[in-house]
């Protein structure tokens, strides 16, 4: 399957087949994430999956981080 066909069926992945596509690709990288940094991608995706109106826009996180480290 080429990477246009795969982007092109993508959209109707459900959540878990993307889910598991993502974890697979991660492991081919060499250093990957580690158990813990993949739990807890995944704990934060299931309180999004959760609550999705807590989540915080991009734009509103970079300012809060600008805002925090600027001098």
């Amino acid at each position: 399957m080429s990477f246009a066909e795969v982007m092109e069926e993508l959209p109707r992945f459900t959540v878990a087949e993307r889910q598991e596509l993502l974890r697979n690709v991660l492991q081919l990288d060499d250093e990957g994430l580690s158990g813990s940094e993949l739990a807890l991608v995944e704990q934060r995706l299931a309180a999004y999956q959760a609550d999705p109106a807590r989540a915080v826009a991009a734009e509103t996180m970079a300012e809060r981080i600008r805002a925090r480290f600027s001098s």
